[in-house]
């Protein structure tokens, strides 16, 4: 996966991505307002495929899965932290939202240019010809992932179980 950089700083809670005044109006209206209160022009400005990177405890607060289901509706393909509330990460990871973890985010810029590749653990700086690594996701999530999703990934598994299929 590869998009722009979207750089936010330390404890971005899950009040700022999905602004509790705007809840009862669908995944579409309150997506509009994701990060509004950090950033107010990130929904306009994010594109399919575009990355979101921050610094520590990303997703604290409530656990609202909204929080990671805006990020995903407005096609943000991976968040990358120093670290992340629990609840987030789980809510991102059973979304199909990749939520990866660099200990070290230094020299990653707004609007910088990357790429994702999950089976090396490698942010990419492209421009920078720099290389962040990222902590390996077990197989098991990379599967779920892969698959859209904790409840598309279940679809698949009962599927393929009932069909008499092996595997994973």
């Amino acid at each position: 996966m590869s998009g722009r950089v979207f750089l936010f700083g330390d404890d971005i809670d899950t009040d700022q991505l999905a602004p509790g005044q705007y809840m009862k109006g669908g995944i579409e209206m309150l997506s509009q307002h994701c990060l509004e209160p950090v950033r107010p022009d990130f929904a306009a400005s994010v594109r399919p495929g575009d990355i979101v990177v921050a610094g520590r405890n990303f997703g604290m607060g409530s656990s609202r899965e909204q929080a990671a289901e805006a990020l995903r509706h407005l096609g943000v393909a991976a968040v990358v932290a120093r670290s992340f509330a629990g609840i987030f990460y789980r809510n991102a990871i059973n979304l199909g939202l990749p939520a990866l973890i660099a200990e070290d985010i230094a020299g990653i810029c707004d609007g910088d240019a990357v790429e994702i590749d999950l089976e090396a653990g490698e942010l990419r700086l492209q421009a920078k010809r720099k290389i962040v690594k990222l902590e390996p996701l077990p197989d098991n999530l990379k599967r779920m992932l892969a698959d859209g999703g904790l409840v598309a990934h279940l679809k698949k598994r009962f599927t393929a179980e009932r069909n008499g299929e092996t595997g994973q």
